[in-house]
């Protein structure tokens, strides 16, 4: 349930802005301009630090799953009777990776359409050609031509499994977006939490590894019995009885609650809204969870076309939605990763490609998962508030390539487009160019471009 400290949070994010030096408005950007653009360093944040700690800085090193949790998994594996479970857990992760989202109602009408009508002009000279026929060849072909979603029971075993594939990558990127939040917001302290479709609990283990200092009280939320009594042992270190739990706070529960009263500080959907049947049962959901947000909504899928568009659309619904919480009449904004609220590029682009980013970990040791992994996800970090509340620097979408004396960055901008920046010290200054030279996939580049710029011809970054 919200705070009243915890209300004042996001009201604090104009006076951070202002300490730390983010660009007014007017000073807003639209695409990295040589002999222009510079490192936005009004309220000088890199003060005595080096530009590897620049505050765009967001990429976590390798994470590893907290001890008690390693063991506890480690444990119930080895208690489990199943057979041949590293075959189980191969299979289990290419399925999620290359699951599609369940074709629409209104999608296989339309299909249904075009296909009668392509037979009926083969069929044209073919009076025997009855309306009962070329139902079923219509019924054939769809069956042939569509993506068949299957809704995943979580029994016992099918938990079990899901545990030993998706525990330590689901941390990973949980926290991940947990680290963006408390770096960019420090102020930000909250006291509740609840996590639709937990599963295993990782969101409960990443947050307390977060803000366990002020977290307390966690509602997993998920229809799977077999899946929260898992959790539920996982908190116990893998036994059933009546040992007290690692995580204090902890609440299960296998239905929503759709009443706005009760706010949560933080609210987190990860890996579960592929796992409805329909985009109406979806935008209902993703309602719900922003009735109940009070600070933050984090939604992570898959880091694949499919689950990037889900999450778009999930965006979209909130920040273009009417409907406003009777408790609660504070707009959403995006804080991450978008620096806009404009149709995601990458969406609208000639060939749509997913924007994910990808956070590594080292997994749980079992016999078959020794090495360092990445796990390569898409997520959405809602806020209520106001978007000039907080700075808006440009993203890095993919891999930084550094070459002698320029590095490429692509980047996603506040003014709603992609760009591939070649910057160097010569054209773009040196404190731009290092910050640039020490930047990761996924972090912010702290830069600025006044709105009224130069034209400048295009240069081969070979010449400087």
């Amino acid at each position: 349930m919200a705070t009243a400290s915890g209300r004042k949070c996001l009201a604090t994010l104009g006076r951070w802005r202002h300490r730390r030096g983010a660009a007014a408005p007017s000073r807003a950007f639209a695409a990295l301009v040589p002999g222009v653009s510079q490192v936005d360093n009004k309220g000088e944040f890199l003060g005595r630090k080096p530009h590897r700690q620049h505050p765009g800085i967001l990429q976590l090193p390798h994470v590893r799953l907290p001890q008690a949790l390693a063991h506890a998994a480690q444990f119930l594996l080895l208690e489990s009777p199943e057979a041949h479970v590293e075959k189980q857990v191969q299979a289990l992760t290419n399925y999620l990776w290359s699951r599609h989202l369940p074709v629409e109602a209104e999608e296989l009408q339309r299909q249904a359409v075009h296909l009668k009508t392509k037979f009926l002009q083969n069929s044209a000279a073919d009076p025997a050609q009855t309306e009962e026929k070329l139902q079923g060849a219509v019924l054939s072909a769809l069956r042939r031509s569509t993506y068949h979603w299957q809704k995943l029971s979580y029994d016992k075993r099918l938990s079990m499994v899901y545990m030993a594939a998706r525990l330590d990558g689901g941390f990973a990127a949980v926290s991940r977006a947990f680290h963006e939040i408390r770096a960019r917001v420090p102020e930000f302290q909250p006291q509740t939490l609840m996590d639709f479709g937990s599963g295993t609990g990782s969101v409960t283990w990443a947050a307390h590894n977060t803000w366990g200092q002020s977290l307390r009280e966690y509602l997993c939320v998920d229809n799977s019995a077999a899946m929260l009594d898992l959790a539920e042992r996982l908190l116990k270190g893998g036994s059933d009885s009546k040992k007290k739990p690692y995580v204090p706070g902890v609440f299960f529960r296998q239905f929503l609650p759709v009443s706005p009263k009760v706010q949560f500080d933080v609210v987190v959907s990860a890996f579960s809204l592929s796992e409805l049947p329909s985009k109406a049962d979806r935008n209902e959901v993703v309602q719900t969870l922003w009735r109940k947000t009070s600070h933050f909504l984090i939604l992570i899928e898959n880091g694949t076309k499919a689950g990037h568009r889900l999450l778009m659309d999930a965006r979209d619904l909130v920040i273009k939605g009417k409907e406003k919480s009777p408790l609660d009449p504070r707009p959403g904004f995006v804080f991450a990763p978008c620096p806009h609220e404009l149709p995601c590029p990458q969406l609208t682009a000639s060939k749509p490609l997913a924007c994910s980013f990808s956070q590594a970990y080292h997994p749980i040791p079992f016999s078959w998962s020794t090495m360092p992994k990445e796990e390569k996800f898409s997520l959405v970090i809602l806020a209520r508030g106001f978007p000039e509340e907080m700075h808006r620097w440009p993203r890095i979408t993919q891999p930084v390539l550094k070459r002698p004396r320029h590095v490429h960055c692509h980047l996603c901008c506040p003014d709603g487009h992609m760009q591939h920046a070649v910057i160097t010290a010569r054209r773009h200054g040196r404190d731009l160019y290092r910050c640039a030279r020490v930047s990761s996939w996924g972090d912010l580049l702290p830069v600025i471009t006044p709105l009224e710029r130069p034209q400048f011809p295009a240069q081969d970054p070979s010449e400087d």
